[in-house]
């Protein structure tokens, strides 16, 4: 029976555009334990959008002296297209600036207070003179009061880590003017985490036995350091989401709570739209289904911690606010497989310095299957990881290239020469070929437990020991020569290897999975491994905002070892990757100005 696998995707800021950084933390992991799980033919829905209401996209309004919302339409609109150009699956990539979102939120909102989970409260809050206005937390600078970096944020601090308090921060200054604000008084809702601590430390418990150690010790060692405390969830803001309470016109609710919610609003919106309103349930109410979120290692306290206590703290109470009739709880997360940061060349990404690599830019100049291939043989999973040109051409030419792309390309080719376009008829198998088939054929459990486990780094490494092992075989058995003395065992040897590429093409297939397409295509399958994508614009009351969508379609991949036939009709091999000058490593670096020296 198939599973329901929810993938929760980080929502990213819509302020600036996505760097290698951002991809390899969420986006990119995410698509691949997607594609998999659509190959295995489990039930997928995987969902997020653009967080419109962030205060860094007030903050570049501001700057800019345009609107908030003509800011996040840019980088949308941008964020989509990468998507698309990388190929990155989303059953709806939407927005937080929706009716819909805000009827979820605000439904999250007063299940909270329903269920006494919220309170009032007068709290100092930083007011800037010279702009004559509260301070969100994001116009503040300062040094952090945990580690004494200088230039920490007022929510979080960039150095170590911490989710910051902003009114204990040292030397604190408005980040538009740099003046220095005072602390003035101001009620907020508050959402009381110290009463529902118990919940989300049972929650983490349960956990303990397969999230990554970086996610779940973390999070339990500040609950045990800190202990859990009461958290605003609305900010003196006119941008965002209205609080619904009479005589709160003029707040909004908090953008650390309202966009995790996202999740859920972006699977209802889904459902919506695909026919089905109550579709949504079997990713959320139903105890079988599974949900993963895929976020940046800065991301976890919000998704271990917070999620889950929002999710705990409202219970039945949500479906009589949203739907008007009694159900069930919602789902607390199965997993939260958080990424560390990937650096570039050993320095932080910085777009502010111009130092990163930029997906859309990147794209420009080079294909995207090598860049997620790149991005998930170097994935950050466990530690940091660093972006190096000189590696990734390295590797591009070397493991990509030699190791996967020529042996298909040249067993293809020699085939489609020799045999009339055909997959040639076999003799009987021998040990040697016996062997290699079961090797392969190992590989769908073998890499298909890595990917079940959320290590893709691996199961990548896997897939490309296995396309090795191909490359051993065709090295011993050599049937470029055998083909002037023996035919027959020529022919077998390249039906063996036939089939073993149509595997492997299918164990790339969630890194790789534009060549893979292309291989399949060239098998002579007549029907794509994975549907496609295209965009959709909705209208409500806030607007109109384009969502990203997936249809199914006549997709035929499956997660199992090729059947390929004899005499099934090939077509015409093509290349699947470019070799890369060396010279390319230095030429980029040039292109983002020689920084080191600046500084």
């Amino acid at each position: 029976m198939a599973d329901h696998i929810l993938v929760a995707v980080a929502w990213p800021y819509s302020n600036a555009d996505i760097h290698v950084g951002n991809l390899t933390g969420s986006y990119l992991p995410a698509d691949i334990f997607a594609r998999y799980h659509r190959l295995k033919g489990n039930n997928v829905l995987m969902v997020s959008g653009s967080d419109a209401h962030g205060t860094p996209i007030t903050v570049k309004a501001d700057a800019e002296g345009v609107p908030a919302e003509q800011v996040y339409q840019r980088y949308h609109a941008r964020f989509i297209e990468l998507f698309q150009k990388l190929g990155l699956n989303y059953d709806l990539f939407t927005s937080t600036h929706t009716e819909n979102h805000a009827k979820v939120s605000q439904a999250i909102f007063l299940a909270l207070k329903e269920n006494g989970y919220l309170y009032t409260e007068e709290q100092k809050q930083w007011y800037s003179e010279s702009l004559k206005k509260f301070l969100p937390d994001r116009y503040i600078e300062g040094t952090c009061y945990i580690c004494g970096y200088d230039n920490a944020r007022g929510d979080q601090c960039d150095n170590c880590g911490n989710v910051l308090d902003s009114s204990q921060l040292i030397n604190p200054r408005a980040k538009a003017d740099g003046s220095t604000p005072e602390l003035r008084a101001t009620t907020h809702y508050f959402i009381d985490l110290g009463k529902l601590e118990p919940q989300v430390v049972k929650f983490l418990e349960s956990r303990k036995s397969y999230w990554r150690p970086n996610v779940v010790t973390r999070s339990l060692g500040w609950i045990r350091t800190q202990g859990l405390r009461g958290r605003p969830i609305t900010r003196d803001l006119d941008w965002g989401i209205p609080v619904p309470v009479e005589g709160w016109e003029d707040k909004r609710l908090y953008v650390w709570f309202e966009a995790v919610i996202g999740y859920l609003s972006a699977a209802i919106e889904w459902a919506g739209i695909s026919g089905d309103k109550e579709a949504w349930h079997s990713w959320w109410t139903e105890a079988s289904a599974r949900s993963y979120y895929f976020i940046g290692k800065d991301n976890i306290d919000f998704h271990a911690i917070l999620w889950p206590a929002e999710l705990a703290g409202i219970g039945e109470t949500f479906a009589n606010i949203f739907e008007g009739k009694s159900g069930k709880s919602l789902n607390l997360p199965y997993d939260v497989p958080a990424n560390e940061f990937l650096n570039m060349e050993d320095r932080k990404i910085s777009g502010s310095r111009n130092w990163g690599v930029w997906g859309l830019d990147f794209l420009e100049r080079y294909d995207p299957d090598p860049l997620r291939y790149y991005l998930t043989v170097n994935m950050p999973e466990t530690s940091d990881a660093n972006w190096d040109w000189d590696d990734f051409v390295r590797r591009n030419n070397n493991e990509l290239v030699a190791t996967w792309g020529n042996l298909a390309n040249r067993v293809l080719s020699f085939a489609y020469r020799n045999w009339d376009g055909k997959v040639p008829w076999p003799g009987e198998l021998r040990v040697a070929d016996e062997t290699l088939i079961k090797t392969v054929d190992a590989g769908f459990d073998s890499v298909g437990k890595l990917l079940e486990g959320v290590k893709l780094r691996a199961a990548l490494g896997e897939a490309i020991r296995l396309a090795g092992e191909v490359n051993k075989y065709l090295d011993e058995q050599a049937p470029w020569s055998a083909i002037k003395t023996d035919k027959a065992g020529a022919a077998t040897t390249i039906f063996v290897a036939l089939n073993a590429i149509d595997s492997l093409k299918i164990l790339f297939a969630p890194v790789l999975p534009h060549t893979s397409q292309l291989l399949h295509e060239t098998f002579g399958y007549s029907e794509p491994l994975f549907g496609e994508q295209y965009t959709e614009t909705k209208k409500d009351n806030l607007g109109a905002h384009t969502v990203l969508r997936y249809r199914t379609g006549a997709a035929t991949g499956s997660w199992a070892p090729s059947n390929l036939q004899a005499r099934t009709k090939l077509q015409e091999p093509k290349p699947l990757y470019r070799k890369l000058e060396p010279e390319i490593a230095e030429e980029e670096r040039k292109r983002l100005g020689n920084l080191r020296e600046a500084e």
